[in-house]
């Protein structure tokens, strides 16, 4: 299996915006003792072909998972998440790449769809994240940071559905035992959310001081659960 490959103490991460990369958890998994190899397909890095038993760590981007048009790379991206799947090696997808891991594994994604959600947002856990080696413990319910208007609308077949919000159903999910998609940012702390972009948020109704303010009030318990979640997630890449 790839888990057992000789390049899986470094996880490939990719990147798919300048600024959205893996922030607090690329610290986390770094403090953990992993290595990362950041790619950044949007500046014309190309990726690997094969994550020669590397896990996998895809971040979030303003596409949906097949719109190979407007991001190129986006065919790379979905052959190194189903070679994750086949192999059986680790992998987390954030956002973007939580919903490409639904779209790969069978599941469905809608552009626009539903509520969009911003800022630090409750984060409830389903019962069976009572079992899972990422979220069992962390508490029935947890804040993070939210930023997308795009959603998954099914999960794929046999997918373990792990937490939801008040907009947004597939918060969370596994497929098999080794691969994670979060809809949530847990990379993203307060200071991310400074720097978003005012006039968009206030042309999509949004205060962004008040945004900010609650993010600011819910930074200590999302950097707790996120970094135990980050560190469970290492042990698994180390297995």
């Amino acid at each position: 299996m790839a888990l057992a490959g000789r390049r899986s103490g470094s996880v490939l991460v990719v990147q798919h915006t300048e600024r959205g990369g893996p922030g607090r958890v690329g610290a986390w998994l770094r403090a953990a003792g992993l290595g990362l190899e950041v790619r950044h397909p949007w500046a014309g890095e190309a990726l690997p072909g094969t994550l020669d038993g590397r896990p996998l760590l895809v971040l979030g981007g303003g596409w949906l998972p097949d719109d190979d048009e407007r991001a190129p790379w986006l065919p790379a991206t979905r052959h190194l998440v189903a070679e994750a799947l086949a192999e059986g090696t680790p992998m987390l997808g954030i956002c973007l790449g939580g919903q490409m891991l639904a779209q790969v594994a069978g599941g469905t994604v809608r552009a626009a769809h539903g509520t969009p959600e911003y800022g630090s947002t409750t984060i409830r856990l389903r019962p069976e994240a009572a079992a899972d080696p990422l979220l069992a413990g962390l508490g029935e319910t947890v804040p993070a940071i939210e930023r997308h208007v795009d959603a998954i609308t099914g999960l794929p077949p046999r997918a373990v559905w792990l937490a939801a919000s008040d907009a947004c159903p597939h918060q969370a999910f596994r497929v098999g035992e080794r691969a994670w998609g979060v809809q949530f940012h847990p990379e993203a702390d307060a200071a991310a959310v400074a720097a978003w972009d005012r006039a968009y948020l206030a042309g999509h109704g949004v205060d962004a001081d008040r945004l900010h303010a609650r993010a600011v009030a819910d930074e200590a318990a999302s950097a707790a659960a996120w970094s135990e979640f980050t560190r469970r997630f290492a042990r698994v890449c180390r297995a």
